[in-house]
């Protein structure tokens, strides 16, 4: 039989009750001490009820940072249509990346945890993740290699080497210490000359953020 639709939209609330009351618990005590037991008792339902939904408390996490990236990503997304340089908006795109991070590490950082966690363990949804930053990256490199401002290779590829030269500042992940971490300015300094033919391309990038 088919599912109704106030079924469905019934389903639908019950799922984001369930991921809502992990999301309470996570940042009450942590994701580490949260069991599914935990969670249906916020929720107001038995622990097979939730089962229902998410066949394990793994895929309970998975979609709660799945939720997360999906948040940053859009916020990528609008930073990637802004106006400025293409190598401003490309910037942009990762200082996004950066602050959406950092403010998280300081305002949720229990939530942040969990974020580390599926980067550093390269969680499949963590790789689809990356996969769409590249997607939103690639498209203006090999812009810019069409006008002769970007060297050429594979855009995929320079897309790449770019989240990988700016890892600090794109991941949850925290630096090991005594590291010296350098400021986002800096890398993306080093990122814009590594990527851009003409020798002033570095000066303009400084001028379109208000650098001296």
């Amino acid at each position: 039989m088919q599912e109704q639709p106030a079924d469905h939209a019934g389903s639908s609330r019950t799922r984001s009750r369930i991921l809502q009351a992990t999301i309470e618990l996570y940042r009450e005590i942590g994701y580490g001490k949260t069991t599914v037991a935990d969670i249906a008792h916020r929720a107001a339902m038995s622990p097979a009820n939730v089962y229902r939904f998410f066949r394990s408390k793994r895929q309970i996490q998975e979609v709660v940072v799945a939720e997360l990236l999906d948040e940053m990503f859009q916020a990528a997304a609008n930073a990637a249509r802004g106006s400025g340089s293409l190598v401003h908006r490309l910037a942009a795109i990762l200082r996004t990346i950066s602050q959406q991070h950092e403010r998280r590490l300081a305002n949720d950082e229990r939530l942040h945890e969990l974020v580390a966690i599926a980067t550093d363990a390269n969680w499949p949804i963590m790789l689809a993740y990356v996969d769409r930053i590249v997607g939103l990256l690639a498209p203006m490199i090999a812009t810019g290699q069409a006008r002769g401002e970007i060297r050429e290779g594979s855009a995929a590829m320079l897309a790449r080497c770019l989240l990988a030269a700016m890892n600090a500042h794109m991941t949850a992940g925290e630096t090991c210490a005594g590291a010296v971490r350098l400021g986002f300015d800096e890398m993306m300094d080093f990122c814009v000359n590594a990527l851009c033919l003409p020798p002033s391309s570095i000066a303009t990038y400084r001028r379109s953020v208000g650098q001296n």
